[in-house]
C-alpha cells in the first residue's frame, strides 16, 4: 500500500506535532548511516552471502540481516559443475547481495558468473574484512569461518555493488599489468649483466654508458668479455651495425680494443660468456615486447573516452592515463577529486594524542602505494611542463614549505584534475590565477 500524499511521515501514518528529526527513525524505509538501501530491501528480506575465494575451491555461507547464520559453509568446486551446485544454493538472485574478497585473479570468472546470473556482488578490500573480523577476537581461522565472517561484514556494513568492468577498461589492466611484468623483467636481466661485466670486462660502463640500450647488448653479444674485445680487430668492431642502422663508429671501437687489453677483469671462461649472450638476446626480446605492449596500449587507450581525455593533461602520457584507467576505472565513480586521493593515499596520516602534536605527518599507508608510485615520475614532468602546477608548485615553494610538501600538495592537485576531466567528459582546460597573486 503506497503511503498517503498528505502526511509528512514516510511511511503514510501521521506522526506527533512533536520536535523529531526531519526524517523519521521509526519510519518506512529507516536504515543504518552510511549503509547504501538495496531497492529490494522495502519489500522483503535481504540475504547476504559470503564467499571465501579459493583457487581451486570457493566457500559460501549466508546471514540474515540479523547476522544469523542461514547457510553454514559450503564448498563449491571452481568448475562448471560447481558453478551449477552454487547456482541452486543461492537460489533466485532477488534480494540477495553476495560479497567476496578481491583475492587475485581467482575471483574473476566467479564474478562474470554471478553477475551473468543476475546477482548483486559486492568486490571487497580485504583490509576492511581482516578488521572487520578481528573485532571478534576469533582464535580459528578456517575457509568456512572467513566465508561467514564476510557475509555478516556485508549484512551490518552493506557495501554497494560493484560494477562489471567495460572491454577497454579490462584490456587495459591486463596490458599494462603485463607491461609490468616485462619491465620487472628486463630489469632483472639488466642488473644479472652488469654483475657479468663487472667480473669479466668492469671499464665497459665507462665506454657505454647505458648498460639497458641496444648499442651495450649488440657489442656485448659479440665480444661478451675484455679477453674477447682484445682479441678483435678495431674496425670490425666499428662496423657492427647494432640497431639496424647506425654502426658503432672507429672512436667507440678503438677504445673498447684499447681499454680491453688492459682490463682488470679477470673472468672470460665459457661459463660467462654464455651468459652474457644469452642475457643481451632475453634483453632484446624483452626490449622489442614493450615496444610493442606501448604500441597496443596507445591503440586501446584509444578507445576510451576517459583515457583519452586524461593525456590532455600535460605530464600525463598514455601509459600513465592507462595506468590510471586500469587501476582505479573511472575517477568518476569517487564522490569528488579528494576522495580519489584518499584512495590513492594522497593523505597525511595524522597522529596526535595527549601531548604528542607533532608539527608534521608522513604519508598514510592505506592507499594505492603502487599507483601512487607510478604517478610520481609524471608529477616531476607535470610540474615542469604543465604551467597550471608550475605555478601552484612556486607558490608553494615561495610560502616556504618543504620541496616533497610542495610536491605531495602538487600531486594531490593533479588527481583533483583527474577527476574534473572524468566527470565533465570533457579536455582539461587549466584556470591560471592572475600574475602577481600569492
Amino acid at each position: 500500500m503506497a503511503p498517503s500524499t498528505d502526511v509528512s511521515c514516510p511511511n503514510g501514518i501521521e506522526r506527533s506535532a512533536s520536535a523529531l528529526p526531519r526524517r523519521d527513525k521509526h519510519g518506512f524505509e529507516h536504515r543504518l548511516r552510511g549503509s547504501p538501501t538495496l531497492p529490494s530491501e522495502r519489500t522483503k528480506a535481504v540475504r547476504f552471502v559470503g564467499i571465501d575465494i579459493g583457487a581451486e575451491k570457493h566457500v559460501v555461507a549466508e546471514v540474515n540481516e540479523a547476522s544469523e547464520v542461514v547457510l553454514k559453509p559450503v564448498a563449491v568446486a571452481e568448475t562448471a559443475q560447481g558453478y551449477v551446485e552454487l547456482r541452486q544454493v543461492l537460489g533466485e538472485p532477488k534480494d540477495v547481495l553476495v560479497a567476496m574478497e578481491a583475492t587475485g585473479h581467482y575471483w574473476r570468472n566467479l564474478f562474470a558468473f554471478l553477475v551473468s546470473e543476475g546477482f548483486a556482488v559486492a568486490l571487497l578490500n580485504p583490509l576492511r574484512t581482516s578488521r572487520f573480523a578481528g573485532e571478534d577476537l576469533l582464535r580459528a581461522k578456517t575457509d568456512g569461518v572467513d566465508a561467514q565472517s564476510i557475509a555478516r561484514f556485508a549484512a551490518q556494513k552493506r557495501p554497494r555493488a560493484t560494477a562489471i568492468t567495460d572491454e577497454a577498461t579490462a584490456e587495459l589492466k591486463e596490458l599494462v599489468r603485463f607491461r609490468d611484468r616485462m619491465v620487472q623483467d628486463f630489469g632483472d636481466k639488466l642488473r644479472q649483466l652488469h654483475r657479468l661485466v663487472d667480473l669479466g670486462f668492469p671499464e665497459f660502463t665507462g665506454l657505454v654508458k647505458s648498460m639497458d640500450s641496444m648499442l651495450a647488448t649488440a657489442l656485448l653479444h659479440e665480444w661478451p668479455t675484455a679477453q674477447a674485445f682484445a682479441a678483435a680487430r678495431p674496425r670490425e668492431v666499428a662496423y657492427l651495425r647494432y640497431d639496424g642502422r647506425h654502426f658503432v663508429g672507429r672512436q667507440l671501437a678503438q677504445q673498447l680494443v684499447d681499454t680491453a687489453k688492459t682490463s682488470v677483469g679477470a673472468h672470460h671462461g665459457k661459463a660467462y660468456q654464455v651468459q652474457v649472450k644469452c642475457l643481451c638476446e632475453d634483453l632484446d626480446v624483452l626490449r622489442r615486447r614493450i615496444r610493442e605492449l606501448d604500441r597496443d596500449i596507445e591503440d586501446t587507450l584509444d578507445k576510451h573516452q576517459v583515457g583519452k581525455l586524461l593525456t590532455t593533461i600535460e605530464g600525463i602520457g598514455s601509459n600513465t592515463a592507462a595506468r590510471i584507467i586500469a587501476e582505479v576505472g573511472d575517477p568518476a565513480r569517487f564522490r569528488d577529486g579528494a576522495a580519489l586521493a584518499a584512495y590513492v593515499g594522497v593523505v597525511p596520516a595524522t597522529s596526535h594524542s595527549g601531548k604528542h602534536q607533532p608539527l608534521r605527518s608522513s604519508l598514510t599507508r592505506i592507499g594505492h602505494a603502487g599507483l601512487r608510485r607510478a604517478l610520481w615520475m609524471p608529477l616531476l614532468t607535470a610540474i615542469t611542463k604543465n604551467l597550471w602546477l608550475k605555478q601552484y608548485y612556486d607558490r608553494l615553494r615561495l610560502r616556504g614549505k618543504p620541496p616533497k610538501v610542495a610536491l605531495i600538495a602538487a600531486l594531490r592537485k593533479l588527481l583533483h584534475a583527474i577527476h574534473s576531466v572524468a566527470r565533465r567528459r570533457a579536455p582539461f582546460v587549466p584556470v591560471l590565477p592572475p600574475e602577481g597573486s600569492a
